[in-house]
């Protein structure tokens, strides 16, 4: 992901994710999803939010049911996190099935009560199924700001390297993870992760009822 900037999940750049997954599942492909520079995505775009409208609305669908198409694919997918993950691009990387962090003075958060924001429930369905207990609890209801070390020992990731080392390792877990019997992980994946898919497709047209409620929705002016 590299839309040149903090890489926000724009209704273009969720859009193309999605577009990028289905053509690697045509491919049988095992996914490798990371971000640019320092940072692998500071969530949703808060300009197309403020906004409202329409293209809210589209970013906010295709944001709740994108954990749901990650946990679904059928090979694996890695996420190399290269920095700051933050938000939405927290439970996108959540939703991989191997998640390699980034040594670095870089910010791990689900920030959205810290700026006015109740935590959807897709949002805790993801920290709650990654999470160690007392850090989703920090994680979900203080907004906890964590840094690598204490990310990885909370669960946000399954192992840390030096920011050098990211592609290399991820590239060498996914030509690892490529000699699974794929018709078994596509199987085994989907009974381990059949309740956790039913929750989230339940919750995402809540969260998005919610939205619309609080307004989140509405087209603003000015």
């Amino acid at each position: 992901m590299d839309d040149g900037k903090r890489n926000a999940l724009s209704p273009q750049v969720l859009s193309d994710i999605y577009t990028a997954l289905d053509r690697a599942e045509n491919d049988k492909a095992v996914v490798v999803l990371t971000g640019r520079d320092d940072v692998f995505s500071a969530g949703f775009d808060l300009k197309v939010m403020k906004k409202g409208g329409i293209q809210a609305l589209r970013m906010l669908r295709l944001g709740y049911k994108l954990p749901t198409r990650v946990l679904r694919y059928p090979y694996p997918v890695v996420a190399a996190c290269n920095g700051h993950v933050l938000a939405m691009g927290a439970f996108l990387m959540l939703s991989a099935d191997h998640v390699i962090g980034t040594q670095g003075k870089f910010k791990i958060s689900a920030n959205e009560v810290a700026i006015g924001m109740t935590l959807p429930r897709v949002a805790i369905a993801v920290l709650e199924n990654r999470l160690k207990p007392s850090s989703f609890q920090r994680a979900a209801t203080l907004a906890h700001y964590f840094d690598v070390d204490a990310a990885l020992d909370g669960g946000f990731f399954d192992e840390v390297v030096g920011p050098g080392e990211l592609g290399t390792l991820a590239k060498s877990r996914a030509r690892d993870f490529a000699n699974l019997d794929m018709l078994a992980h596509r199987k085994t994946k989907h009974g381990v992760r059949s309740m956790l898919v039913r929750r989230l497709r339940w919750s995402a047209p809540l969260d998005l009822i919610d939205a619309a409620m609080t307004g989140l929705l509405s087209t603003r002016r000015g």
